[in-house]
């Protein structure tokens, strides 16, 4: 089974080899090059926050965070049921209790008028998700932290350049988290960004990802940290990648719109909600939604689609059918059935920044052609 169109090719096209030849000539290939420091510094402006701190990828990104804001033991940490297990790892890790709401069915983020009733006296967080290319509503769920004293975790690992009313995704969370994997808008190949306005937390953030180095005593450790540094060489990528970020957006959003006039009326797929009140869609990824018009799940579709050549991918796998987790005795008898059907019937076709006007053409020809 051949596939000729694949679900994402990144586009590297501008300074990236100029950037990656003064980091080769220069010798400056680890995380002490002076890319690094540049990158955090833009990437922070960007995103209108004063700290940015670099790391290896976005789920060391999430686990900075975590153990930044010292949840531990007992402590409670609200989450969508609909996300990659990237966003429970250091919450289980670290002795605490992630606690799941369901999912919106319009924008497929978590529906956060079921966040409030999840709060108990051992909530110490909410972690905000953003999913697939609209943003969670955030206007309820700062209020919520505000009355209850909760920290904000945001996850906008797909969200570059997305705005929420105005004001840049990541920079709602106490500490927020991006990733720089291939299929994001911008990519360093591997890589993440922690973003902060508190010093306190970005000093613990920094040190925790280099092993927790004491300036004056450099092999004596008071505290447990990681190796999740972001090399000179990744920075130099991230950077001309970040030049472009605009050209990006627009690319992104022209692409999705194409998708949507050339399916739009197809039977049996919901398309992606172009816009909400608070947000225009950014089409991280261009997600189709079997509805009750088909009798397939995703997987048949997919599989379908793969012997024309189309490459898909599946929506995430609910937290709360995770076999790992319900191994380790959480979410007992717990449903999530919105985000249950977005598991079993979404998937997502070709999406990568470099897809062209015709092969996207070419895809919806092939839907049509397949499921009509």
């Amino acid at each position: 089974m051949s596939i000729n169109i694949p679900v994402n090719e990144p586009l590297i096209d501008g300074n990236e080899k100029k950037y990656l030849l003064e980091c080769i000539d220069s010798g400056w290939i680890s995380s002490e090059g002076p890319f690094v420091e540049e990158f955090e510094r833009k990437f922070a402006e960007r995103v209108g926050r004063k700290y940015a701190v670099a790391v290896s990828n976005g789920t060391a990104a999430i686990d900075l965070a975590v153990e930044a804001l010292c949840i531990g033991d007992g402590d409670e940490v609200i989450l969508p049921a609909f996300t990659i297990i990237s966003c429970v790892l250091q919450i289980v890790r670290s002795g605490a209790i992630p606690v799941l709401v369901d999912s919106d069915p319009c924008t497929w983020n978590m529906n956060v008028s079921q966040i409030e009733a999840k709060i108990t006296a051992k909530t110490k967080a909410i972690m905000i998700v953003h999913i697939y290319g609209l943003p969670v509503n955030m206007d309820p769920v700062i209020e919520l932290a505000r009355r209850y004293g909760l920290r904000i975790i945001e996850d906008a690992a797909e969200m570059h350049g997305q705005t929420y009313l105005g004001a840049p995704c990541g920079s709602f969370g106490d500490i927020s988290t991006f990733s720089f994997y291939p299929n994001k808008h911008i990519t360093t190949g591997e890589g993440g960004m922690v973003v902060t306005n508190d010093l306190a937390l970005a000093d613990a953030c920094r040190s925790l990802r280099n092993l927790c180095f004491q300036p004056s005593k450099r092999f004596v450790h008071e505290r447990l940290g990681w190796n999740m540094r972001m090399t000179n060489l990744q920075a130099a990528i991230g950077l001309a990648q970040l030049e472009r970020l605009d050209e990006f957006v627009d690319r992104k959003r022209r692409m999705g719109c194409l998708y949507t006039r050339l399916l739009e009326g197809i039977k049996g797929f919901d398309l992606p909600l172009s816009k909400t009140d608070y947000a225009e869609n950014i089409y991280w990824v261009y997600g189709l939604n079997i509805n009750g018009d088909q009798e397939i799940n995703a997987k048949e579709a997919m599989n379908r689609l793969a012997k024309r050549g189309i490459g898909t991918r599946p929506f995430f796998y609910p937290m709360h059918e995770q076999p790992i987790l319900r191994e380790m005795g959480f979410f007992k008898g717990e449903r999530y059935p919105e985000a249950e059907k977005l598991s079993r019937k979404g998937f997502y076709i070709p999406s990568g920044m470099a897809l062209t006007q015709d092969q996207i053409k070419h895809v919806a020809h092939e839907i049509r052609e397949e499921f009509s």
